[in-house]
């Protein structure tokens, strides 16, 4: 029994067998057990398939119940249909991506609304991102599947990048991965909700509180919790609608702004978020080593002193912490349950405390809850130079742990929901625990006690604090000295507590789950940081190991930095350092929000509604003065910090595009603008040179596109044009690649310009379209650049006809024309070697270079600035090779780069013969403002009268004056009507010999036939009526020789040739002898309307 080949195509991998009883069970053999595939039955109609699997149409066979059943068992997606349907015509298949991610989808022939079809109906999958880490990435039929002819084969084997592995094979891949297990995720309670409590719990909580209480007392305690509350609650706010704003990944607070406001805030704020956590390290620590060396000096056991004793108890302690962390993200869950029970515990153990006073407890400054000490703690008591607000700086860092679940993004099972839910919630829950734990210190605790049972009340003693009342005199503690108390006593709620050992475990489990917290936090960020390769040489710390990608190089960093800090060993000291690096990030992530909805992107659309971008923006902005608050000289650095990186981010523009609220509102401003610009009237003091340059490809002419941009680089619009002319059907997908890639090339180059392209039959055709179409409301070009046709003798002159008539079109649509003409050419496409324009990532592996060149198969190196030939229409690819370059090939290399480089001293010779508006007197003007051009001066030279000469001189340096305009000298020419010499008129009348009609040597009949076949001719009578004009173009070529043969640069007026009257030869004759052998000459004419004024 025969069986079909398997055909291949990108929509499906089906075997398409002969039906029959006795055809045998296609086995496959997997690393983890076989997968057992029937054959599939035969058409309905019992004919047999085409032997050919590349035909044009093909049967296909019926779907087979036991098959599907089969492909169940690896998996099938839930979107595919399960139920059996004898006339259905549609199998299921596995298909690639080609990115290394395997999914079941369904054939060429399926069935959508009852008809057969390959347009897909929307599905989740066609949405995702190539590395989808929660189900697999499918790719809808393009529009060209849809949309294009059939005149390809549809059912090629293979890919174009190579073919795709068998139904069998994928079944065998898919199911390995199935196999092998998935990765841990967590839910919004044991991912956020926990973690964000924990955090947020920290060391504040047990051993600062009921200091911070004795100095403010209690109402100004819960207005500096409600103050902090309000900050985090908004930030809250602006993290849950940044996080339900798409899918989140792994990164925290780097991936929410980077994501929203782009790689240079995201990437500046990501470095100093991830090192505050890796900072909140030692905090944390270092708040536990105190907790210890307290107990130890209670005991008498110190190892050294104190100071030293907490280091060396946080150091150890940080290692045990990276042992735990290392080991995993499960573990790590693990002991943030167990931390979270004892702390809970401890809390309740306080407030069970509270109720419980004893007279033992009563010297020491606990008397339960006592409406007289509730009433003196109300007000505050600042001591030691403290302030409301250092006080507030102090406590705030107690507030900073709301986003130690969004930095876990990456290890939760839906972020979109986890995120919102579990940090406002654990905001709720711990700002109410603060305010109870709070009011119940404020109630039951003195500010100051002596802890001496003997400091009763005397007759001979005139007190009257609340302990007086209580039968206690502690009114020497106000010379200082007393250990007990609010304002003396780091260990109130131990005190107070009903079982004080349990607050130490509390206070142990605080400040070790925080520190746990903030040790995962900073590697996972600082790892996100590293994959966009934001900054390169951080590159190292990306490599994650593991089936959850544990970042341990980057945990061995946070661990080495947080031992820095533990050795200050000062708990006061770090926690302001903290504050403002985290308030940093809060203020980014508030001002994301506010940005995004600014913007007015479509994209912006978060599924949590509970936000308003104004409440974001005073949330930034109390962020920021919370900043200066805490610490001024820290805010300060903070912010440098972050502007210095930001702006190296700038500078080197990383190669990401994440869509950003900043790319966003450039549009909404660039569109708002454009819109205001054309509600206004063009003024000649706004006139700026809009150029359309005639490039071709963008590195086709470089001289023309550097001197170009030379004088409209942040000045005005420069847009490279590109005419393809093409004889067949013109390819436009090729086309849009190729915008994509100049455009690439033109930002990598630093060119401040556009490109654009067209497909035409003929370069005059091809520039109407742009001259007519470019352009957007008042940013439309208003002149015309292009190269000058250099050997235009040596091809066929309807082309210098269409090149003539060219310049007339852009005459009849009031643009100003400007050509450039070096004497060795312009056009480098030809030569191998030269800036290719594929970007670095399509650039070829090996050491052999690869380059894209445009390919013109004339000789005509400039026969028209922006055409490709009809034999090419994109550029082509060659392999480079050591081939040495003819000589005419390296003058005109070095030619074409010399507008790059600086120009030293010298001139730029402006002959400004006729008013065109000023136009050729602007374009000097501007150069010379570039560095570049800056050590060149302006020389000027116009056309005069012998007896006239000193009057024309001055009026002509009064009118620049007036201009404002810079100039060297000003020559007139007072023998510009001079005949010119008899050598040159016999070089002109060599030159248009070959074009001449000649009308007198033959019939009127056959010479008016050949005038309208070749229109371009030179008549007799048109030679003798502009012979004047003729003589003025070979002596105005003498005197350029005379006079600029040393000049950097030429700008002339452009000689204008009548339409319908002058010939296109004969025009392109002046020019051409105009232009001969002089440095590099730019003709210029504007559209007679003034670019320059002299009014105010």
């Amino acid at each position: 029994m025969s069986e079909q080949k398997p055909s291949l195509s990108r929509f499906q991998v089906d075997v398409v067998s002969e039906a029959s009883p006795a055809a045998p069970t296609t086995t496959t053999t997997t690393g983890t057990g076989t997968a057992s595939l029937p054959p599939a039955p035969a058409s309905a109609d019992g004919s047999k398939p085409p032997d050919d699997p590349k035909s044009r149409f093909r049967a296909v066979g019926f779907l087979d119940p036991g098959y599907l059943g089969s492909a169940m068992d690896i998996g099938l997606p839930p979107d595919v249909s399960h139920e059996p349907d004898a006339a259905r015509s549609d199998s299921a298949s596995l298909h690639s991506t080609g990115t290394g991610h395997t999914h079941v989808s369904d054939t060429y022939y399926m069935r959508t609304f009852g008809h057969n079809t390959i347009d897909a109906v929307p599905n989740i999958d066609f949405y995702r991102q190539t590395a989808a880490p929660f189900g697999e990435k499918l790719t809808r039929p393009s529009l060209s599947e849809l949309h294009d002819e059939l005149d390809k084969e549809l059912f090629e084997d293979g890919l174009a990048n190579g073919e795709e592995p068998s139904a069998a094979e994928e079944a065998a891949a898919l199911a390995a991965k199935e196999a092998k297990g998935g990765t841990i995720k967590f839910g919004w309670v044991k991912g956020v909700l926990v973690r964000c409590m924990l955090n947020i719990w920290g060391v504040m909580l047990f051993i600062r509180m009921s200091w911070i209480v004795g100095q403010a007392g209690i109402g100004l305690t819960i207005a500096i919790i409600l103050m902090a509350s309000v900050v985090t609650t908004i930030t809250g706010l602006s993290t849950s609608a940044i996080a339900t704003n798409g899918f989140v990944r792994g990164g925290g607070a780097y991936y929410l702004i980077s994501r929203s406001l782009g790689p240079e805030f995201g990437g500046s704020i990501g470095l100093i978020f991830a090192f505050a956590n890796a900072v909140a390290v030692a905090m944390y620590v270092v708040g536990f080593a105190e907790t210890v060396v307290e107990m130890l000096n209670d005991v008498d056991a110190l190892m050294t002193d104190e100071l030293n004793d907490i280091r060396i108890v946080g150091t150890l302690t940080i290692i045990l912490l990276l042992g735990i962390s290392v080991a995993g993200m499960e573990w790590e869950a693990k002991a943030q349950i167990v931390l979270l029970v004892i702390l809970l515990a401890a809390i309740v153990n306080f407030f069970i405390g509270s109720f419980m006073s004893t007279q033992s407890k009563e010297p020491k400054g606990f008397f339960g809850y006592q409406t007289s000490i509730l009433l003196e703690n109300m007000g505050p008591d600042f001591r030691d130079e403290e302030t409301f607000f250092s006080v507030f700086a102090i406590f705030f860092p107690a507030a900073t742990g709301i986003l130690a679940g969004a930095n876990i993004s990456g290890d939760l099972m839906d972020p979109q929901s986890a995120i919102p839910k579990g940090t406002l919630l654990a905001i709720l829950i711990t700002g109410i625990t603060y305010v109870f734990v709070a009011f119940s210190a404020g109630a039951c605790v003195v500010r100051d006690a002596t802890g001496d049972h003997n400091d009763t009340v005397s007759d001979t003693v005139n007190c009257t604090d609340a302990a007086c009342t209580l039968g206690y005199d502690f009114s020497i503690c106000k010379e200082g000295g007393c250990q007990y108390g609010l304002m003396n006593n780091f260990q109130v709620m131990s005190l107070v507590s009903g079982f004080a050992p349990l607050i130490s475990a509390g206070i142990f489990s605080a400040t070790l789950s925080s520190a746990l917290a903030s040790l995962v936090s900073a590697p996972k960020v600082f790892q996100a940081l590293c994959k966009d390769n934001i900054y390169p040489g951080l590159g190292v710390f990306a490599k994650g190991y593991g089936k959850n990608n544990e970042p341990l190089r980057a945990y061995v960093l946070t661990f080495f930095i947080g031992l820095a800090f533990i050795l200050i060993a000062e708990l006061n000291i770090i926690a302001p350092i903290i504050s403002n690096f985290f308030l940093a990030s809060y203020a980014l992530i508030n001002f994301s929000v506010f940005h995004a909805s600014l913007a007015n992107s479509p994209g912006w659309r978060p599924s949590f509604k509970y936000y308003n971008m104004w409440v974001s923006l005073a949330g930034a902005i109390l962020c920021c003065v919370v900043m200066f608050v805490i610490n001024w000289w820290a805010a300060l650095i903070t912010l440098l910090i972050v502007l210095a990186l930001y702006i190296y981010v700038s500078y080197k523009k990383p190669d990401v595009n994440w869509g950003s609220s900043t790319q966003a509102l450039i549009y909404n401003q660039a569109l708002t603008h454009c819109l205001n610009l054309t509600g206004v009237e063009d003024h000649v003091k706004n006139f700026r040179p809009q150029c359309l340059v005639l490039t071709g490809y963008p590195n086709s002419r470089p001289a023309l596109l550097q001197l170009v941009h030379s004088f409209t680089k942040n000045i005005g619009l420069m847009v490279c044009a590109h005419v393809r002319t093409v004889t067949r059907r013109p390819n436009f997908k090729e086309m849009s690649q190729d915008y994509a890639r100049c455009q690439r090339w033109l930002n990598k180059k630093r060119f401040k310009a556009f490109y654009t392209s067209v497909f035409a039959d003929n370069l005059r055709h091809g520039t109407q379209f742009l001259l007519q179409a470019v352009g957007l409301g008042r940013l439309k070009p208003n002149t015309m650049v292009m190269g000058f046709k250099n050997n235009w003798r040596d091809g066929d002159m309807r082309d210098v006809e269409i090149y003539i008539n060219t310049i007339h079109d852009a005459f009849d649509l009031l643009f100003g024309v400007v050509i450039l003409r070096l004497q060795d050419g312009l056009d480098i496409s030809h030569i191998q070697g030269q800036d290719d324009l594929l970007s670095s990532n399509e650039k070829p592996p090996g050491g052999n270079k690869e380059v894209m060149i445009s390919v013109s198969v004339q000789t005509d190196l400039d026969s028209s600035p922006s055409k490709t030939t009809s034999c090419q229409s994109s550029p082509i690819i060659i392999r480079e090779t050591k081939s040495p370059l003819s000589l005419d090939d390296q003058r005109l290399l070095e030619a074409s780069q010399q507008f790059k480089k600086k120009q030293g001293k010298g001139t730029i010779d402006v002959w400004w013969l006729f008013d065109d508006g000023g136009l050729t007197l602007l374009i000097p003007f501007l150069l010379t403002n570039r560095n570049k051009w800056g050590d060149c001066r302006i020389r000027v030279f116009i056309g005069g009268k012998i007896n006239r000469i000193d009057h024309d001189r001055r009026a002509m340096a009064t009118l620049l004056s007036r201009f404002r305009i810079d100039f060297s000298d000003i020559n007139v020419l007072g023998d510009i009507n001079t005949k010119p010499q008899k050598h040159n008129k016999l070089s002109f009348k060599e030159l248009i010999e070959p074009y001449r009609l000649k009308e007198d040597d033959m019939e009127q009949e056959a010479a008016e036939k050949l005038k309208a076949q070749e229109p371009w001719r030179i008549t007799d009578n048109e030679l003798e009526l502009y012979k004047a004009k003729t003589n003025r173009q070979i002596r105005l070529n003498e005197l350029l020789k005379e006079h600029s043969s040393s000049a950097k640069l030429i700008v002339m007026s452009l000689p204008l040739a009548r339409k319908g009257t002058v010939s296109s030869a004969l025009y392109m004759c002046w020019l051409e002898t105009l232009t001969r052998d002089v440095p590099p000459l730019l003709l210029v004419r504007g559209n007679h309307q003034s670019v320059l004024t002299f009014y105010s």
